[in-house]
């Protein structure tokens, strides 16, 4: 089971990871580490930039302009997975699946959610960071990155 085509095998079948037997607990330890890290959604802990808004995942401050925003804690999640991503569109699926897993609730939940932080985050700027991309999802872009 350590040869080259049964990793291959394990990883097309949707393995995250392979551990070969025999294997020292340590590196077991810190695979699984780094696996509880990922779901958590500690990958990123840089500041986060997008024009003149920032992101800062280790102590959860998003500024504006310089001006601090406070943000419920899912309108926040959503913030940092379109940070992560921008400029790139976002597919509705996708930032419903990352944030309730396979528990979705009604349709005009994330709706209601992307409203109130795009009312945080664009209320009084000259230009709107957050947007819809119909029918797809929703991007998170400065002016030159649309």
């Amino acid at each position: 089971r350590d040869t080259l085509a049964n990793k291959l095998e394990g990883f097309g079948s949707g393995a995250d990871d392979y551990l070969v037997k025999p294997f020292a607990m340590p590196e077991l330890e810190a695979r699984l580490q780094a696996l509880a890290r990922r779901g958590r959604g500690e990958l990123t802990t840089a500041l986060l930039m997008v024009a003149d808004l920032t992101f800062d995942p280790k102590t959860l401050r998003v500024e504006r302009g310089g001006q601090r925003i406070d943000l419920a804690p899912i309108p926040l999640r959503i913030l940092s997975i379109l940070m992560r991503h921008s400029p790139a569109v976002v597919r509705r699926e996708d930032l419903e699946r990352e944030i309730w897993a396979d528990n979705p609730p009604d349709s005009d939940a994330l709706r209601a959610h992307i409203h109130a932080l795009r009312s945080a985050i664009d209320r009084g700027a000259e230009i709107s960071l957050l947007h819809t991309v119909r029918g797809i999802g929703y991007q998170l872009a400065g002016p030159d990155e649309r």
